[in-house]
């Protein structure tokens, strides 16, 4: 019976809200066999650039909520849940913001060492036919950021830009001459008595202004490393000994004979090398640090002993 809009939905308690959309104005005149629509508008939170916002809308898909809403979706953005969704009251609504990042990275590529004989230098040396370099391989990778943080990293592309050069060492094989024998005896006349660190010594030879070096069995000092053929071993064939082994000039000092040399100690001569000729011992140490640390020392008095060391009486 009522004949205005506002009065029949005041009548059947129908309330219409701010947001909800109705086909005819409330204050329309109703006559016979009006159709009144009332859209009702849903409350809806959408989280986007770090805002939360709750819209009342009447849309029906998540689509078009957010297009009511005016908030910029790019074509790589992620909406959740899908755009096709059907709107439900107090719908949460999330627009992810997705970037994609190229990025490279240099990589250094370590080169090898490759070793060669060589029968023109003496077995043991050592001589650097090529310097090596170390080649660089670059990476080309993309990076994927949802909302600043990454959230993947894929690798796209690698490529050599510069390859390793293989540093080349040549390593003598020449067999070294044989000692020559030495006209001393243990049984010498010539022998000279001395004392030192509390024992007489009687000297064969007494050589002054001797040089003394020191080296290690690693490969700075023979080319050999640890597993090896022959690493450790000297030239006598016997093993290496912190305190008792050095490397002679066997025309100077025969091999297997005893010394004593001035600060050092007693010693016995059971190694040769390419660079020991003269009045110069190389003095073996296990340490390589301390190898560096002796470098060359002049001036030192050495006493030739004999076969057989001296003992206390």
């Amino acid at each position: 019976k009522q004949d205005v809009l506002q009065h029949l939905l005041d009548e059947q308690a129908i309330t219409v809200g701010p947001h909800d959309q109705i086909s005819v104005p409330l204050s329309a005149a109703l006559k016979d066999g009006d159709r009144i629509i009332v859209d009702q508008a849903v409350p809806v939170t959408i989280m986007a650039d770090g805002k939360t916002t709750t819209v009342y809308t009447t849309e029906k898909t998540v689509k078009a909520a957010i297009g009511e809403s005016n908030i910029p979706i790019r074509e790589q953005d992620k909406i959740l849940p899908d755009t096709s969704s059907q709107l439900k009251p107090n719908m949460t609504i999330r627009v992810l913001r997705i970037d994609k990042h190229t990025t490279t990275t240099k990589h250094d590529i370590p080169f090898t060492v490759i070793r060669k004989e060589d029968a023109t230098l003496e077995k043991g040396q050592l001589k650097m036919v090529k310097a090596g370099q170390n080649g660089q391989l670059v990476k080309t990778f993309e990076k994927v950021y949802q909302d600043g943080k990454m959230v993947s990293m894929t690798l796209l592309a690698k490529s050599m830009e510069q390859p390793a050069v293989n540093k080349i060492v040549a390593v003598g094989t020449k067999e070294k001459p044989k000692p020559k024998a030495v006209a001393l005896s243990a049984a010498s006349s010539a022998s000279q008595s001395v004392t030192k660190s509390g024992l007489s010594l009687k000297a064969k030879k007494v050589l002054n202004n001797v040089t003394l070096t020191a080296y290690t069995a690693g490969f700075a000092s023979t080319g050999k490393s640890k597993g090896d053929a022959g690493y450790g071993i000297t030239a006598s064939g016997a093993k290496v000994s912190e305190g008792r082994t050095i490397a002679v000039d066997p025309d100077v000092i025969p091999m297997g004979w005893w010394v004593y040399i001035e600060g050092i100690g007693f010693r016995r001569a059971e190694d040769t090398g390419s660079a020991i000729n003269g009045k110069k011992i190389d003095v073996f140490y296990e340490s390589e640090s301390y190898v560096k640390q002796f470098g060359k020392k002049r001036g030192y008095t050495v006493y030739v002993l004999g076969p057989t060391k001296p003992k206390l009486s």
